[in-house]
């Protein structure tokens, strides 16, 4: 990036202290874990599993499992990268009171953040449709390998969020229910089609009222959950940064936007940061 690259972006951030952020995707790329989505916000493979098709067909669940089985084995062990880590820095000195991520993968808080909302879930859990019971994935991926122990040997190209390129014919593969009532399971995610929930959303509205400026970071805003939240800042004239390779849904709303991959800028903001906090606080 050339040396300037940020400086708009880090005088946001002095005039507007407080920030809103909202990832996406683009910070957990470097953690290894897939995007969906192309530079011009295109589908760059087949959208996710829908909601609607998970709850009303076995078959759809078998598949989900199956190749959910092998893209753990990836997923569970991706670490927080750069991009995860300089915002939590931001946090710890001050500069972000909330941070909503888009992403399911809990990497935010493997970082060090803690004011965290997870607009979407946290795929680190399995939940009950029938009884809500919540269980950690790792004790889920146990018992699946142990119904289905062939499949552990069978190896696919990782997908987005544990998701893995596995095509095979799933009709044998075992998905345990409910132990707690014979339930259905699914992740504790909201799937594509699914709604986030109100109480959710408020709160992470009400973070945005009490902030003085919003940056998103790695996403394209190409989904509604992410970009009402743009909407809603330049409603109330707050103004937006952005940190993306590639264009947004919503460039048009922008005061400022650094084209460039979160592990690049977000570690330079926060070091521009530090070092102008450090002068300032010099006799």
């Amino acid at each position: 990036m050339p040396a300037n690259a940020v400086t708009d972006l880090v005088d946001l951030v002095r005039a507007h202290p407080r920030l809103f952020v909202l990832t996406g995707a683009g910070c957990s790329t470097d953690s290894g874990i897939p995007d969906y989505r192309d530079n011009a916000g295109a589908w760059k493979r087949k959208p996710p599993v829908d909601h609607r098709d998970f709850i009303a067909d076995a078959a759809v669940r078998r598949r989900y499992w199956a190749r959910s089985l092998i893209g753990w084995q990836h997923f569970g062990r991706a670490s927080a990268n750069a991009a995860h880590h300089a915002l939590a820095q931001l946090e710890a000195r001050g500069h972000i009171t909330c941070l909503v991520t888009q992403n399911v993968d809990g990497l935010h808080q493997a970082a060090g953040s803690r004011a965290v909302i997870d607009l979407h879930g946290r795929i680190d859990r399995v939940m009950c449709l029938g009884c809500g019971v919540r269980l950690p994935r790792a004790d889920f991926q146990a018992e699946l390998g142990r119904r289905n122990p062939a499949w552990l040997a069978l190896r696919a190209q990782a997908a987005p969020d544990g998701d893995a390129d596995l095509e095979a014919d799933f009709d044998d593969f075992d998905v345990p229910p409910c132990a707690r009532c014979g339930g259905i399971l699914k992740p504790d995610v909201v799937f594509f089609g699914d709604t986030v929930p109100m109480d959710v959303v408020r709160t992470a509205m009400d973070a945005l009222a009490a902030s003085d400026a919003v940056l998103v970071a790695g996403s394209s805003l190409m989904v509604y959950s992410g970009l009402r939240f743009v909407r809603a800042a330049a409603a109330l004239g707050k103004p937006v940064a952005c940190v993306n390779l590639g264009r947004t849904r919503a460039d048009e709303l922008f005061a400022c936007k650094v084209e460039g991959p979160c592990g690049g800028v977000l570690p330079e903001l926060s070091r521009a940061l530090s070092a102008c906090t450090q002068a300032e606080l010099q006799p």
